[in-house]
């Protein structure tokens, strides 16, 4: 049964292929939101959960705090949600929070993005080791991490769009490129991400404060009030 607290989001966005510029026909619409669960869910013996999941709509929601801790870590699913062009609703908090997404962008996302994908691409390699099928679409989707984490150092934001890598992305989603061929492009887009790294303008750290300071905010709106701030 679908949880009531889906009616608490503050935003509600559309991620994945629909978000990168990678949908075709046949892709799904898949939905992810941060919700704000009224005062008394918190203060109750029952609490509240991190993540609620609607298998059948394809829609997931993190709970406030969860999120922002995630986001804090660099976590790329996460940061998505924020940066994505495809913003369904959102209620003035949520609005907020779209507003300081900035404050989230470090340095940390070299080792999210690039640690992410070198555990992937090594698990890609054994796999073809060992004979078995490849996920080509994981492979694209490693790929794209490679880059976006590449163009977030440089001060671009967190493009979730593929932009000029589309063709190559949806060859190698389509499995028309040899697992060497992805390893070449794997190296070359790390090589990227590691000097932008170099010469980046993002802080060493995100802006833990700052987004605490919402937090609390955010709690203090739900705790005077039982409508969706």
């Amino acid at each position: 049964m679908r949880s009531p607290l889906f009616d608490r989001q503050i935003l509600r966005v559309v991620i994945g292929s629909r978000a990168y510029g990678l949908d075709d026909e046949g892709s799904d619409t898949d939905r992810r939101g941060v919700f704000l669960p009224p005062a008394a869910a918190h203060w109750s013996l029952e609490g509240v959960p991190d993540v609620l999941r609607d298998d059948d709509q394809e829609e997931m929601a993190w709970e406030l705090a969860r999120f922002l801790r995630l986001a804090l870590k660099g976590n790329p699913t996460v940061l998505e949600v924020l940066f994505t062009p495809l913003v369904e609703y959102a209620t003035p908090l949520g609005r907020e929070l779209l507003g300081l997404r900035t404050a989230f962008l470090s340095k940390r996302l070299h080792g999210t993005c690039g640690g992410y994908a070198d555990q992937q691409f090594a698990k890609l390699q054994r796999r073809a080791d060992a004979h078995r099928p490849l996920n080509w679409k994981h492979a694209a989707h490693c790929l794209r991490l490679l880059a976006t984490g590449a163009k977030a150092l440089a001060g671009d934001g967190f493009p979730v769009s593929v932009g000029p890598h589309r063709d190559v992305l949806l060859s190698v989603r389509r499995g028309e490129k040899s697992l060497e061929e992805v390893d070449d492009l794997a190296a070359e887009w790390r090589s990227g991400l590691d000097r932008a790294l170099r010469n980046s303008p993002l802080p060493d750290e995100p802006d833990a404060a700052a987004v605490d300071a919402f937090l609390i905010h955010a709690r203090r709106r739900a705790a005077d009030s039982d409508a969706l701030p």
